[in-house]
């Protein structure tokens, strides 16, 4: 894995989806360098320069968006900076998760650090202060359309610095001016451009993403791992796996998830017992993993590019490149994120999509040794039948939240803003669709668990056999029907904490044993 820095320099160092979430834990500490301070001043002063000089430059000397031809006098430039906060904070909907909203925080500061904003080095200070000090604004989670920036959530976000809003703080939401009581904080007076600088830019859209590379990431380690179990279960072949066959059609995925599965069957006794049998061939589900979950990878990859590009740039508007040169152009515009977070939001439903079939087939009762509904005495027990019913209902819910959001516009801003890129609801949808992909592994794991105990007493890997002594750990062999909603949601619970690939990374430290493959980097490394 990446080495995490115990420091980071906004606007100097380069800021990754893991050092994003690293400071949003505490685990980093983020500062800002004496060059970084250097240029954010030198940045401030231009905007100065620009105001008392009377120069019409957009956002800091006229209004916003159709109102960009309306002059606003010098000592109007100030006001003009908080109402804009006060009128662009239309958001609705229920808040946004705190850690989100953190992460919000973080990549406004490493964006405006890098000196291109105006920002004055006090009001980066103060946001800095509510990172450090988990005073996290409460944001709503509907109004952006991902073009101008995320105007209305960057708005919330950033009311508490004028001393208005509500404020996530010490386990409780609060208003702001009860923040400031406790704390003694008061409201600060924002300079020329700032409000458009706070609020112009793509940091809705891009911490969502943060956190969908995060969360696709831990269901695709573990979509191999479970995969790799009900092959073992249900008595797959081992030969779809083969290198041989994979560097046939290379694609980065296709290879990893085939290395992966074949390095979790090696050793096992479950597959020498049925490697002379007659199955010609196992159904897709099975068969295709490399081909089905590679796609998938090969998609959160793209998507965790794009994304390290964005978290490293500036997406103000207008941007201050020096003293002769200021442009208003459309860096703020979602659409490269919109796009690619919808392609990752289709890449893991598929995810849940071939996890429900696997679910499915093994309830079949076609595989040697493993009972119809995976329970022996069925009849006045249903077995494992209505797990499926609820992998099935989630696979079809993902199927409808798959619709591109940025296949759609609306204009807005009087036509001024014509074509927007709805990057925030791509975002939104994209991490609905992988909690419902939690479930489905969840399922799908309770499911191979029951088909791999009935291959004993012979031993699978060690990597396989380890896992499902944990899973049994928490959620035992059904003989007869229980309410099964409960192993559910220990299942749910596992796969968040991603228990599956901490007993890998515990077996390769206690048997000092290398698990990872060639082509593994990229996509181990977030």
């Amino acid at each position: 894995m990446n080495q995490i820095p115990s420091t980071f320099l906004y606007g100097e160092d380069h800021l990754t989806a893991s050092i994003a979430i690293a400071i949003a834990k505490g685990k980093t500490s983020g500062k800002l360098s004496k060059t970084v301070r250097k240029k954010v001043n030198a940045s401030r002063k231009v905007v100065a320069d620009i105001v008392e000089k009377g120069h019409a430059v957009y956002g800091i000397n006229t209004g916003f968006g159709p109102l960009c031809t309306t002059s606003i006098s010098k000592e109007e430039t100030k006001i003009l900076q908080s109402n804009i906060l006060k009128s662009h904070s239309v958001g609705v909907g229920s808040p946004i998760p705190t850690e989100i909203a953190k992460l919000m925080l973080i990549l406004k500061v490493h964006a405006l650090a890098k000196g291109y904003s105006g920002i004055a080095e006090t009001t980066l200070e103060r946001i800095i202060w509510h990172i450090e000090n988990d005073a996290i604004p409460v944001v709503p989670s509907q109004g952006s359309v991902g073009a101008s920036g995320d105007l209305a959530p960057l708005s919330h976000l950033f009311l508490p610095l004028i001393g208005l809003g509500k404020i996530e703080f010490q386990g409780k939401t609060i208003s702001t001016p009860t923040l400031f009581k406790k704390t003694g904080l008061k409201p600060m007076e924002l300079g020329p451009k700032e409000g458009l600088a706070l609020i112009n830019g793509t940091q809705f859209i891009a911490a969502h993403a943060v956190k969908v590379v995060e969360k696709l990431q831990s269901c695709l380690a573990q979509a191999d791992i479970i995969g790799a179990m009900m092959i073992e279960g249900l008595q797959g072949s081992v030969k779809p796996f083969y290198n041989e066959l994979h560097d046939l059609r290379p694609y980065k995925g296709n290879l990893h998830v085939a290395k992966r599965i074949k390095r979790l069957l090696k050793g096992s006794e479950i597959l020498e017992d049925h490697i002379d049998c007659d199955r010609v061939q196992d159904p897709y589900s099975l068969r295709c993993i490399p081909q089905v979950h590679g796609a998938s990878r090969n998609a959160w990859l793209h998507l965790k590019e794009l994304l390290e590009i964005e978290l490293n740039s500036v997406t103000d508007n207008p941007v201050i490149i020096d003293e002769e040169l200021t442009i208003s152009g459309g860096n703020f515009h979602g659409q490269p994120l919109a796009m690619a977070l919808d392609y990752a939001c289709l890449a893991a439903s598929e995810i849940g999509n071939i996890s429900d079939r696997r679910v499915y087939l093994a309830l079949e009762g076609n595989s040697p040794g493993v009972p119809k509904l995976l329970m022996e005495d069925t009849g006045i027990n249903s077995g494992y039948m209505i797990l499926q019913y609820t992998s099935a209902a989630l696979a079809s819910e993902n199927k409808g939240l798959c619709f591109p959001s940025s296949a759609d516009s609306i204009p807005t801003s009087l036509g001024q803003e014509d074509h927007v890129s709805m990057g925030s609801i791509s975002g939104r949808k994209a991490l609905q669709v992988i909690e419902n992909v939690e479930k489905i592994l969840a399922i799908e794991m309770l499911s191979a668990a029951q088909a791999f105990e009935y291959r004993k007493p012979l031993k699978s890997g060690i990597f396989l056999d380890e896992i499902h002594k944990e899973i049994r750990k928490k959620i035992a062999f059904a003989k007869k029907d229980r309410v099964f909603a409960d192993d559910i949601e220990k299942g749910i619970e596992m796969i968040k904490n991603m228990t599956i690939v901490k007993v890998i990374d515990r077996v390769k430290k206690e048997k000092n044993l290398r698990f990872e493959v060639p082509y593994s980097e990229e996509f181990e490394n977030f």
